[in-house]
């Protein structure tokens, strides 16, 4: 193992950190940025309806069953190193995009950014934690991390919206190829290298990991055009499932594996994973369907319509600027609880959308409501989720969080379009239709919510407060926060 390099000060430390969410806000823009110009580039590129779902499904198949193989590269060859391997193929992907005259030529480029996404993603993570001591420090930068991430979704739909309107389809992949070089010529610069695990790589583990994500996530995709009952998407699903438990099964007896079982020993941050797989498909879910509904039923255009989500963003990053407060006095358990709570509160008012709905009277309260929720539950979940994880678990702790955040935005996303479909064919018209299906899938988002906060209500019995369950540098194993520290993180 290298030795540890030490921390940088506190003015370089703030350009690490500048660099590496720069990373962050390109690839999760290129989650949504895309989106709004798929009616332009279908029609220069000849795209199909179906063959037009792989430009967004592509980035997402590669990107979602990479992640782990991406976490656990950067424990082991070195987190710099897979960071900045991560963003020359995004931006080398990126600029390629751009370049496509075929419909094959985008898609594969769109592949190509899925897995430098993969790789860098979660060693931006990683990358922090080595920076940031456990405490309010790091606590902060999460925070920063936790809004740059949740605000790169509504603005790859504003980005989009603005570069379509005055450029091309093409300036949404040319506008990652400057801010990807910048980045490979600051991080050699200010981004300190982080200790290697001298090892075995897991390979059965990745194979299995990789191909079960994949295909789990090709199922979801597959169901937007064939159904759950599809023949071929049945088997899918299944053989996810089977290489996925092949996988827990391989992991329980590798010697380093590629996702450490130890990480779920921790009943708080096994309930943080559990509400990272419930919570973050409800923002998305707003963001995904009432963009649709803002061009569709108020006939909004697509910069009106990313413009509509500002409320949501600006009231977000003014949370997470307090949230670090919030949890050092109060812990992360109450915090997660009552962001949660705001959530559900602003999915129950969504749920009373109509034809006669107005954007000041039935969305802009509720995207004020997410953003206070978004802010206080996506901190609290990366706090407890990351709090006490072995410094050579790092990258593997911050590749499964990604992992299941991007599995909630999937499948949730499918379940929810599901329900939004079967409410919207018993509509009387179009508008109707439109109101029914939208209503539905946010009554079902709520219910989602609702479960998250229950999760949190009766598993999680102790509220992390930063520094409080670090793990020494040293330590073997995870350790639980001493007894003065917990009697002070009891509810």
């Amino acid at each position: 193992m290298t030795e540890r390099t030490t921390r940088p000060p506190g003015r370089q430390l703030a350009i690490v950190l500048a660099v590496v969410l720069a990373c962050q806000l390109m690839v999760g823009i290129d989650t949504t940025i895309v989106n709004i110009a798929l009616p332009d580039i279908q029609t220069q590129l000849h795209f199909s309806q179906t063959g037009l779902a792989w430009v967004f499904n592509g980035y997402t198949l590669a990107f979602g069953g990479l992640l782990l193989l991406g976490g656990r590269a950067g424990d082991l060859l070195g987190r710099r190193r897979m960071f900045t391997f991560g963003v020359v193929v995004f931006t080398a992907a990126s600029l390629l995009g751009g370049l496509a005259t075929a419909s094959w030529w985008l898609v594969a480029a769109r592949v190509l950014q899925g897995v430098g996404g993969a790789m860098a993603s979660p060693n931006v993570l990683a990358l922090i934690m080595a920076n940031y001591e456990d405490g309010p420090k790091r606590t902060k930068a999460l925070s920063v991390f936790a809004v740059v991430t949740s605000a790169s979704l509504a603005l790859g739909l504003l980005v989009g919206g603005v570069l379509t309107s005055a450029g091309s389809w093409r300036w949404v992949f040319f506008v990652n190829v400057p801010i990807g070089l910048a980045i490979l010529v600051l991080t050699p610069m200010f981004v300190q290298e982080t200790e290697t695990h001298r090892g075995k790589f897991d390979l059965a583990g990745a194979i299995t990991a990789t191909a079960g994500i994949a295909g789990l996530a090709y199922g979801v995709i597959r169901t937007a055009t064939s159904g759950w009952g599809d023949p071929v998407t049945i088997v899918v699903f299944v053989a996810a499932v089977l290489l996925l438990a092949g996988f827990t099964v391989l992991e329980s007896r590798a010697e380093q594996p590629i996702m450490p079982l130890r990480l779920f020993a921790d009943r708080r941050r096994a309930a943080a994973y559990v509400n990272t797989l419930l919570v973050p498909c409800t923002i998305f879910a707003v963001i995904y369907f009432l963009a649709q509904y803002l061009q569709e039923g108020f006939g909004y255009g697509p910069l009106e319509s990313g413009f509509a989500f500002l409320p949501m963003t600006v009231v977000l990053m003014g949370v997470v600027r307090l949230v670090g407060r919030l949890i050092k006095r109060w812990g992360t358990r109450p915090v997660m609880a009552v962001g949660i709570t705001f959530v559900t509160a602003a999915l129950l008012w969504l749920t009373q959308l109509s034809g006669d709905s107005g954007y000041l009277t039935n969305v802009l309260g509720p995207l004020v409501l997410l953003g206070i929720g978004a802010g206080l539950t996506t901190v609290a979940l990366s706090v407890t989720s990351l709090s006490g994880v072995r410094r050579e678990d790092s990258g593997a702790g911050a590749g499964l969080f990604q992992t299941l955040q991007w599995s909630s935005w999937s499948l949730g996303l499918a379940v929810l379009v599901t329900v939004y479909h079967q409410a919207a064919a018993e509509g009387s018209g179009a508008a109707d239709s439109l109101a029914r299906g939208t209503s539905s899938a946010f009554v079902g988002a709520s219910v989602i919510a609702v479960l998250a906060l229950l999760s949190t209500l009766i598993f999680v019995r102790s509220a992390i407060q930063p520094g409080a369950a670090a793990a020494p540098a040293s330590a073997p194993v995870d350790k639980a926060p001493s007894a003065k520290a917990a009697a002070r993180g009891q509810d």
